[in-house]
């Protein structure tokens, strides 16, 4: 068990203890809110739940387990696709219900473990869970990632990420119809205030821009390609919700739970569909696709009225 003593500087009278503590002590929110939740933080003897404000000048006891390190664990995943594979890089085509990296609470599959037992060597730059990992997909979302293979290849893609030079093209079945049928979404996202676990549009939370576009519409339901200007945790689930439009089969989101078993969905209908960038060994301008999954196939089918 480890422990903090400290006085909450005046600057962060009013703040939330998950905030505060992820600022003072380096914490990341999710594991801020887990110590406040396991009754760790005190203001002045008065134990505090995570959603709680600070006081200026008050005296925070701060008492935590510290979190074991999350390992690679090499599991076979036979559905993992591996779309394209050189010496730089190995294009993935990731089913549901894989994780892009191990983490805290996690017991199941990872991209980066399937690689591991199928013998592929990766990038070892970053945490040592996320080797060759430069970006991400939610467990539940299928579809193209990309993985390093050398040094060179992980900072060029890194780089490539954060200029913003990727082209991510994502398809998602949405209820309703968005009006305008083609657009952008500019709304700051951020930790939802009430759930660690849950994402939120938030004035204080990072720019994130979405556009949009319908490629069919079905009664109650349309079938959108995005593109993702920015790549924050759970963007587009967060955007489309946000504008009344949850991605069918989301229910931490806030889809019809009906539609969802009508379409017998049991997670969201997103899907990165394709992925192009500059190679980062020969700079060859690469585009990579993945059809749709059987289940997203079959929810279409339904939508279309081609099978009940």
């Amino acid at each position: 068990m480890e422990s903090r003593s400290l006085p909450v500087p005046d600057g962060l009278d009013g703040v939330r203890v998950d905030a505060a503590l992820a600022k003072m002590l380096g914490f990341s929110r999710t594991f801020a809110a887990d110590v406040a939740s396991a009754g760790g933080v005190r203001l002045d003897g008065v134990t505090l739940d995570k959603s709680d404000r600070l006081r200026g000048g008050g005296w925070l006891d701060v008492e935590w387990q510290p979190k074991e390190e999350p390992k690679i664990v090499p599991i076979a995943v036979p559905e993992l696709g591996i779309v394209y594979d050189d010496d730089d890089i190995v294009v993935v085509d990731k089913p549901t219900g894989v994780a892009a990296h191990p983490s805290l609470g996690w017991e199941g599959p990872t991209v980066v473990g399937a690689l591991a037992a199928a013998g592929f060597r990766v990038a070892t730059s970053g945490a040592p869970e996320r080797q060759g990992v430069v970006h991400r997909l939610d467990v539940g979302t299928s579809g193209l990632m990309v993985v390093a293979k050398t040094e060179a290849a992980y900072t060029a893609l890194k780089r490539a990420f954060k200029e913003r030079t990727v082209e991510k093209v994502y398809h998602a079945v949405v209820q309703g119809h968005p009006d305008p049928l083609a657009g952008t979404i500019d709304a700051p996202i951020g930790r939802h205030p009430n759930h660690s676990w849950k994402f939120a549009v938030v004035p204080d939370g990072k720019p994130s821009v979405t556009h949009y576009e319908t490629l069919e519409a079905f009664p109650g339901a349309s079938l959108l390609e995005i593109h993702l200007e920015t790549g924050r945790t759970h963007q587009i689930r967060v955007h489309m919700a946000a504008h009344r439009h949850p991605c069918v089969g989301d229910p931490l989101y806030g889809a019809d739970p009906t539609l969802s078993a009508r379409l017998g969905l049991t997670r969201q209908w997103l899907h990165a569909h394709q992925l192009a960038f500059s190679h980062p060994g020969t700079g060859e301008w690469v585009q990579f696709e993945s059809p749709y999954p059987d289940d997203f196939r079959h929810a279409l089918d339904v939508l279309r009225g081609d099978v009940d």
